[in-house]
C-alpha cells in the first residue's frame, strides 16, 4: 500500500515537474503580456478541469485589481471590471496575499462581490491565488467550476507557485511593453516634428497632429483649440471627433471651463471625470461621445499662449507626470509650426499687398495719362470699377495694364 502511494506521490510530482516546465516555456517565449496571460489561463484551466479562469493584474497607480484574461472570450469586459484591494473575494485575495479556497457556496461567503455582466459570478466553486513578486502584488488567478468541487492542497499549491513564476514574468512583460511604448512615442514625435517643418497648410498641419497625439496618447479623443486673442475665446481648430454636436461647441471664453482655465493658469490640469467636473461646460456632449477623463495642457511660445491642446480617454484614467510631459511637448512644437505658419502666411499676404499696390499704381498712371485724370480721379475709377464688376483692384489694375500694353503692340 505504501509502495503504491509512494509510485502516486512520484506521478503527481513528475506531473507538476512537467507543467511548471511548461509554465516556464511559456514564460521565456513571450514578452508580449497578453499572449502570457492568455497562455497560463490555458494552463491554469487544464490542471484545475476549471469551467473559468479569470486573471486580474493590479494597477498599484490606481490601486486597483483589473480583468486582464480569461478561459471565456469577454471582449467587452477585459479592462472594465475592477476591483479595489480587500473588495470581493479578490481583493482580499491580493490584499492579504494569500489563497482563497471553496469547494462550494462561493457566491455565499461574505467577501464575495457579484459582477451582473460575469456569468462565472454564478458559480459554485471558487481558488483564488495571489500572483506575487519580489513579495508584492502583482495580480491574481481565479479558478471556478459551476458545480461543487474540491481542490487539492497539491492543486493550491502548484498554482501558488505558477502564481510566482508569473509575476516574475508580468514584470519583464510590463517592462518590455512600457519600452516599446516609449519608442512609439519617440516615433510619434518623430513624425509629429517632420509635420511641423513639411510645406502643409495649418488646417492639415493640426489635424494630422491630432490624430498622431491620439495614437501616442491612447486617447478616445485628441482636440486642439485656438485662442482668438481679440475675442478672449477658444476655438475648436481640429478634431477627430467625427460628431457635429462636438465639433459645434460654443467657443469657450478664457478661464471658462477646463481647457479655458489651462489658458487663464498657464499650466496643465488633468480631470478623472469630466461628466462629474464642477465647471465643465459640456458633460452632456461628453456622455454621448464617450469621454471621461480629460488632460489639457498650454500651447505656448515662450510665455505667450496661443492655444491648448485636450486628451480624452473612454474610462477612468489617472495620467501620469510622463504623460502630461508627452503632451506639453507635442503641445509646444505644435504651438511652433502653428506660429510659424502664420507668419508665413502673413509674409506672403504683406508680398501679395505689395504687388497689389504695384498694380495699381501702374494702372492709375495709364488711366491718369490716357483719360487726362489726376491721381485721387485714377484710384476712383479703379475702385469703382472695382465695386461694380465685383472683382479684386489687382484684377482691374492687370486687366487695364494688358489693354494698355495690347493698345501698344496695336
Amino acid at each position: 500500500m505504501k509502495l503504491k502511494e509512494l509510485k502516486k506521490e512520484l506521478e503527481e510530482k513528475k506531473q507538476q515537474l512537467e507543467i511548471l516546465q511548461e509554465v516556464a516555456g511559456t514564460i521565456s517565449s513571450s514578452l508580449e503580456l497578453d499572449e502570457v496571460l492568455n497562455h497560463i489561463v490555458d494552463i491554469a484551466s487544464s490542471i484545475t478541469w476549471a469551467d473559468s479562469c479569470l486573471i486580474y493584474l493590479y494597477d498599484p497607480g490606481k490601486e486597483e485589481l483589473i480583468l486582464r484574461a480569461s478561459k471565456k472570450p469577454h471582449p467587452k469586459i477585459l479592462g472594465r471590471i475592477k476591483l479595489k484591494l480587500g473588495e470581493g473575494i479578490t481583493g482580499w485575495v491580493a490584499k492579504e496575499k494569500k489563497p482563497v479556497v471553496l469547494s462550494s457556496g462561493a457566491g455565499k461567503d461574505s467577501r464575495f462581490k457579484f459582477f451582473q455582466n460575469l456569468p462565472e459570478d454564478k458559480f459554485e466553486a471558487f481558488l483564488s491565488v495571489p500572483i506575487i513578486a519580489k513579495k508584492e502584488i502583482i495580480g491574481v488567478i481565479n479558478i471556478q467550476h459551476k458545480k461543487e468541487h474540491s481542490y487539492p492542497e497539491s492543486q493550491v499549491n502548484l498554482l501558488s507557485t505558477i502564481g510566482g513564476y508569473l509575476g516574475s514574468a508580468i514584470e519583464n512583460a510590463r517592462i518590455y511593453e512600457e519600452t516599446k511604448k516609449k519608442a512609439k512615442q519617440l516615433d510619434v514625435l518623430s513624425e509629429i516634428s517632420q509635420t511641423i517643418v513639411s510645406n502643409r497648410y495649418l488646417k492639415e498641419i493640426l489635424q494630422l497632429i491630432v490624430t498622431m497625439t491620439a495614437q501616442v496618447m491612447n486617447s478616445k479623443i485628441c482636440s486642439i483649440m485656438l485662442l482668438d486673442e481679440k475675442k478672449q475665446e477658444l476655438v475648436i481648430a481640429a478634431s477627430q471627433s467625427l460628431s457635429q454636436e462636438y465639433l459645434n461647441k460654443p467657443n469657450l471664453k478664457v478661464g471658462q471651463s477646463i481647457s479655458g482655465k489651462v489658458v487663464k493658469e498657464k499650466k496643465p490640469i488633468t480631470v478623472l471625470d469630466v461628466t462629474k467636473e464642477t465647471g465643465y461646460m459640456y458633460p452632456e456632449i461628453a456622455k454621448k461621445e464617450g469621454l471621461v477623463s480629460m488632460l489639457s495642457v498650454p500651447m505656448m511660445i515662450k510665455d505667450r499662449i496661443i492655444g491648448v491642446i485636450n486628451s480624452y480617454t473612454s474610462d477612468e484614467h489617472i495620467f501620469t507626470e510622463e504623460e502630461v510631459e508627452i503632451l506639453q511637448a507635442i503641445a509646444n512644437q505644435s504651438a511652433v509650426a502653428i506660429e510659424s505658419t502664420n507668419l508665413t502666411q502673413q509674409i506672403l499676404e504683406a508680398k501679395d499687398a505689395l504687388e497689389t499696390r504695384k498694380l495699381v499704381e501702374r494702372a492709375k498712371g495709364i488711366l491718369m495719362k490716357q483719360l487726362n485724370l489726376n491721381e485721387e480721379e485714377a484710384h476712383k475709377r479703379i475702385h469703382r470699377t472695382s465695386m461694380d464688376l465685383r472683382k479684386p483692384m489687382r484684377e482691374v489694375a492687370e486687366a487695364i495694364i494688358l489693354t494698355s500694353e495690347m493698345g501698344k503692340k496695336v
